[in-house]
């Protein structure tokens, strides 16, 4: 089956920017009045739902992806890397002027980053670009951010979703900060809310504090907030907490799982690597606990690489899933 077939169904669909990762390796990260040296340079197809689909085509999982690339250079590799990937472009937006989007990023020898943002055509995204015939079949809407009017679309696609489908939400940073009323719309249809620790501290953190059984001289913990946002209706929360392990919970379980200590080379992916574990055992029925493995596992494998170069394909994955299954 072609990639580009109009008739296609897929298990999951990505729906974020896309951008060329433009990244310089240097001794260390300068900030003001400082400066740095650069070691090395390297390119490389990103954007945080498209990561994560393309994590999830490598393990075998059918996917496709909403995006939009302009006619350049940025733009040919993008849509090439995803048809090398074995991800479905049917939906993919061909831009007729602009330019593709990029990120130009300096990570320092721990493998820690600072990025900035080219947005171009990822932000130029309307409702009626997307085909919604060939979504609406799909078992799960993967949604990461946009910095401008595409997040509007993103909303506007919610009413088309049907009951059926499975939203998953990483909002990133930036749909951190936009606050938790700019986010209700997407935040009421999300099933699976896959967040870092910051992030929800930011979203949730000022919110949670009116409310008067949590008005106290304590801060909220980040499971406090997990629990409240449980209690008001997403169904399965997971906490990615860098190096000190995963939290998650749903109405079943409860768990926290700790990661896997391995070189550390390009944290670039880390969390993106992990969603694709993670929803990848998510539609094989797995336990909350093995899911939140997988997803370290996964992310293990890809910070030991240059951007998703790590990302393992299928056949490691059931080499690992038979070593724990005994254990799980």
């Amino acid at each position: 089956m072609s990639v580009f077939d109009d008739n296609i169904q897929v298990d999951i669909i990505g729906f974020g920017a896309l951008n060329l990762d433009k990244m310089y390796y240097v001794t260390d990260i300068a900030c003001h009045d400082e400066e740095s040296y650069i070691k090395d340079y390297d390119a490389n197809p990103g954007g945080s739902a498209a990561n994560t689909i393309i994590g999830l085509s490598r393990l075998g999982i059918s996917t496709s992806y909403i995006g939009k690339v302009a006619d350049d250079e940025e733009g040919e590799i993008l849509e090439m890397n995803l048809i090398s990937e074995g991800v479905f472009v049917n939906n993919l937006i061909e831009a007729e002027k602009g330019n593709s989007g990029k990120v130009i990023g300096f990570i320092d020898e721990n493998g820690e980053r600072a990025l900035y943002v080219e947005s171009g055509v990822n932000d130029e995204i309307k409702i009626d670009e997307i085909h919604i015939d060939h979504i609406n079949t799909a078992k799960i809407m993967h949604f990461s951010s946009f910095f401008g009017d595409s997040f509007n679309t993103q909303n506007e696609l919610i009413d088309y979703l049907p009951d059926s489908m499975i939203l998953s939400l990483d909002p990133g940073m930036f749909y951190a900060k936009k606050g938790i009323n700019l986010l209700k719309k997407i935040l009421n249809r999300t099933n699976i809310l896959l967040i870092n620790e910051t992030e929800l501290k930011i979203l949730f953190e000022e919110y949670y504090s009116k409310i008067d059984a949590i008005n106290s001289d304590e801060k909220l913990t980040f499971r406090d907030l997990a629990v409240h946002i449980l209690d008001d209706g997403i169904g399965t929360v997971v906490v990615k907490r860098g190096i000190k392990s995963v939290y998650a919970i749903n109405n079943n379980e409860e768990v926290k799982v700790p990661i896997f200590e391995t070189d550390v080379i390009d944290t670039t992916a880390a969390g993106d690597s992990f969603n694709a574990g993670f929803l990848y055992s998510y539609l094989k029925g797995y336990s909350l606990e093995k899911s939140c493995l997988i997803g370290n596992w996964i992310a293990s494998k890809c910070v030991e690489n240059i951007g998703t170069n790590g990302l393992p394909y299928k056949k490691e994955l059931e080499e690992f899933e038979k070593n724990i299954n005994s254990e799980i």
